[in-house]
């Protein structure tokens, strides 16, 4: 009788194991709602914000206003490895 309700299918290491699982998933649910209101914000502010739009150009795509110059300097990284 002991080994079933410690052992057994509603036994006390199953509600262990089954309390363990539940705070995993509640944990999980709440990551991925963070997650979810994260991209709503994003999804908020592409299609408001023009500025947001100009920032993703010019990091993502390389893209400049007309009559702007880009200067590539070499990273201090890259001449110590050339040396």
């Amino acid at each position: 009788m002991f080994a079933y309700a410690v052992f057994g299918s509603r036994g006390v290491l199953r509600i262990f194991q089954a309390e363990q699982q539940k705070q995993d998933l509640q944990q999980q649910l709440v990551e991925l709602q963070q997650q979810q209101q994260q991209l709503r914000n994003k999804i908020e502010r592409l299609q408001k914000d023009k500025t947001y739009w100009e920032q993703l150009a010019r990091t993502k795509l390389g893209m400049v206003r007309e009559g702007e110059l880009i200067y590539h300097l070499p990273d201090d990284d890259a001449e110590e490895k050339r040396q």
